[in-house]
């Protein structure tokens, strides 16, 4: 993936285009359009069985990663140049149009820029909160909260490269995966199947990656330390990618990866790190 993102950016290089906004937009439609083609043949490539599901998107997502990370850097003036202006200018992952209604009911005509900016800082950091960011959090885990947040934004927020490569690895790879397959059935009403009984635990059907996490944390076939690393890895990738902490799979992986024991957490985390 670092290849082709070079090919991209000496293939832009080369057209002489000063770093404003006038070549800022090309470049990231440019860039969005690649992750997605990148991640789409990801997603393409993935094996069927749930156990090689597994063992395949976290080393995948690794190198997606890094790829992602190089794009950035490569091109960090993107981000400084149209990217912040973008954010600036209010069609970032964050707008005054996602609180308006809060804005509205605590301000007043009398109130200065100063009081709605403080509203608007306030609300951003409920939102920050929702994605790990702690009360007495640094500024290192504020930025790492934030990139989550804009890879769970929607395609029309402008957001740094790294996070538009992690969104589209959502679009294109996790969600397909979560996906639950719909059930075709007959709409005469002599065909209907009775609606099963409500309970805690209703049978119903799953995505392939939710069959994938449990195959994966129910089999013998896999010994604990490489179970922790592909939960872990999983659970990593979810978050990064904008998959939000109340989704079922990502409790279920936090959970397990938390009551996992110390000593072999700290074995699986310095072996496979994920950077976002």
């Amino acid at each position: 993936m670092e290849r082709r993102c070079w090919a991209l950016i000496k293939s832009r290089s080369q057209q002489d285009l000063p770093p404003d906004t006038r070549s800022g937009p090309d470049i990231y439609d440019q860039l969005d359009k690649y992750f997605a083609e990148a991640a789409r043949e990801l997603g393409l490539a993935a094996p069927i069985d749930d156990i090689a599901l597994v063992q395949y998107l976290v080393p995948s997502f690794n190198r997606y990663n890094a790829g992602a990370q190089s794009a950035n850097r490569l091109l960090n003036y993107v981000n400084r140049h149209y990217v912040k202006r973008a954010v600036d200018e209010d069609r970032g992952w964050f707008r005054l149009t996602d609180v308006i209604e809060t804005v509205a009911k605590n301000i007043s005509f009398e109130d200065s820029r100063e009081a709605i900016s403080r509203v608007l800082r306030e609300k951003k950091l409920e939102e920050l909160k929702k994605w790990g960011y702690p009360d007495d959090g640094s500024p290192e885990d504020a930025a790492f909260a934030e990139s989550c947040a804009e890879a769970a934004s929607p395609p029309d927020r402008v957001v740094p490269i790294a996070s538009l490569a992690h969104r589209r690895f959502r679009t294109e790879v996790v969600e397909p995966l979560l996906a639950t397959p719909k059930i075709k059935g007959n709409s005469k009403a002599k065909h209907k199947i009775p609606k099963a009984p409500p309970g805690p635990n209703p049978t119903r059907p799953k995505g392939r990656l939710a069959r994938a996490v449990k195959e994966l944390l129910e089999t013998d076939t896999v010994d604990e330390e490489e179970r922790l690393r592909l939960a872990t890895g999983l659970a990593k990738m979810l978050q990064v990618t904008g998959i939000r902490s109340d989704h079922l799979l990502r409790k279920r992986l936090d959970k397990y990866v938390a009551s996992t024991p110390s000593s072999l957490s700290a074995a699986t985390a310095t072996a496979a790190p994920i950077s976002s």
